[in-house]
């Protein structure tokens, strides 16, 4: 994955519940792995803004209802630094569902979603309304 500009904190964990904000189907989502994590013996998987994770759909229409998805997380409620020095908080945990390209499934995003997230996955940011 290509590196991004600001230092994120890694809150997000495996069975962290997140909002689907596009319209692929999907409502909430729930983490189950996180990829190209490398941790040391016994540390869960941690992920931020900008991660590639794996979700299971909790809520969402039967078609798409307990599939796993790769997602990536495009808000976080945990406050972040940037380096000229804002910090940056949301109101909630926000996913966008990708295919294996990266590519967003869904055609439109509802809401905000952070610039760390569209310097990783630029497809994403294409869709998006508002990018913070």
């Amino acid at each position: 994955m290509k590196a991004i500009s600001s230092r994120v904190v890694k809150t997000l964990m495996p069975k962290s519940r997140l909002k689907c904000i596009d319209n692929s189907g999907a409502k909430m989502l729930e983490i189950i792995a996180v990829k190209g994590f490398k941790g040391n013996r016994r540390t869960k998987p941690k992920a931020g803004v900008g991660s590639l994770v794996f979700c299971k759909v909790r809520v969402g229409t039967e078609k798409v209802r307990h599939e796993v998805l790769r997602a990536v997380i495009v808000r976080q409620r945990k406050e972040y630094k940037r380096p000229d020095g804002i910090h940056v908080q949301f109101e909630d945990n926000a996913a966008v569902v990708v295919d294996e390209k990266g590519d967003p499934k869904g055609t439109q995003i509802k809401g905000p979603i952070a610039k760390e997230a569209v310097e990783r996955f630029p497809t994403v940011g294409k869709i998006a309304s508002i990018v913070v």
